[in-house]
């Protein structure tokens, strides 16, 4: 029996505004399978997710809403005046995410997939992520750029967005990770497209 082919991992990353998630739902229509890091948090973090009991005891009632879900605006706040929160909030969050991550990744694998993707916001900054892809593909833009579409989607002043930027990995760290780049600034979602395209999805394609 032939032995099924490796799928390419690749590791999608970009800062808050760049696009990230445009270029993962392009690589999607391509027929990769998406493992979206960031939204695996979110339902973590919802109402009955599973990071939530650890939040609740940890920081307290007054960090989970109505909802029994994460306050994410006074968590905000918070991470940002404690550099410690962060790191307590991120070893109950990550372990939890890659678990999951994990799971989904097998799933796909169990299914047929060649191309995995694995969209991690953070992935420059945990360093754990590069070791298990095989290519870091990073979507770029001007850090201006990012302040101007996060401004316009999201209700939150410059200085909050500049903040937030300031707390992920910077412009040149992420380019100095990366084996593809994506520059995505002031082009079409079409030419955004043909770039995507362009990428070689299979192992074949670079060995």
């Amino acid at each position: 029996m032939a032995t099924p082919p490796t799928p390419l991992r690749i590791g999608l990353t970009g800062g808050i505004g760049s696009g990230k998630s445009t270029v993962a739902n392009l690589l999607h229509a391509r027929g990769a399978a998406l493992i979206d890091a960031d939204a695996i948090s979110r339902n973590l973090t919802a109402a009955n997710g599973a990071a939530m009991p650890a939040i609740c005891q940890t920081f307290g009632a007054d960090f989970v809403n109505d909802q029994g879900a994460l306050d994410r605006d006074r968590m905000r706040a918070h991470v940002f005046a404690h550099a410690q929160a962060k790191q307590t909030l991120e070893a109950i969050i990550h372990p939890l995410v890659t678990l999951e991550t994990q799971r989904q990744a097998q799933t796909a694998i169990t299914a047929g997939q060649r191309t995995l993707v694995f969209d991690i916001p953070l992935l420059v900054e945990s360093r754990r992520w590069r070791a298990q892809v095989d290519r870091v593909l990073v979507v770029d833009c001007l850090v201006e750029t990012q302040i101007q579409r996060v401004m316009a989607r999201d209700p939150l002043s410059r200085d909050v967005v500049e903040k937030i930027i300031a707390a992920q990995a910077s412009r040149a760290q992420r380019l100095a990770a990366a084996d593809w780049v994506i520059y995505n600034d002031h082009i079409s979602h079409e030419a955004l497209r043909t770039l995507v395209l362009a990428l070689p999805l299979r192992h074949s394609q670079f060995e």
